[in-house]
């Protein structure tokens, strides 16, 4: 418990000033190319994310696509969104974290109950 506490405290950017600059980082790095920090989580890395995906509504999860669509595109062309653009975006708003805390804990509860699990990978 106290370990956790001084990992919190660590990781915390209102209490460390290092973890604070990091989080400007990434927001400025998020910020050029339009991007949300949920969307940096890979489908493929976990069968979760998938599924906390698949839940989403379409326009939610159409809207991410076009974000990764026009990242890539201007990380292609050496390009970043002109600054007006820049200051509209949210990078730390999230639209995932609460569908895959829910998903986590659906798996977490048919694993206790001895269930079989909701979605398993199979090798072709």
């Amino acid at each position: 418990m106290a370990t956790s506490k001084f990992v919190k405290a660590i990781l915390d950017p209102k209490t460390n000033w290092f973890a604070a600059v990091h989080k400007k980082t990434i927001e400025t790095r998020l910020r050029k190319y339009g991007l949300r920090y949920d969307d940096l989580y890979d489908p493929m890395e976990s069968l979760d994310i998938k599924e906390a995906l698949n839940r989403l509504p379409r326009e939610i999860v159409d809207a991410r696509n076009q974000r990764l669509l026009r990242a890539m595109d201007l990380s292609m062309k050496h390009e970043y969104l002109s600054q007006e653009l820049q200051a509209q975006q949210t990078p730390f708003r999230s639209y995932l974290s609460d569908m895959l805390a829910l998903v986590e804990r659906e798996k977490a509860e048919r694993q206790a109950l001895g269930a079989l699990p909701l979605q398993q990978r199979t090798i072709p």
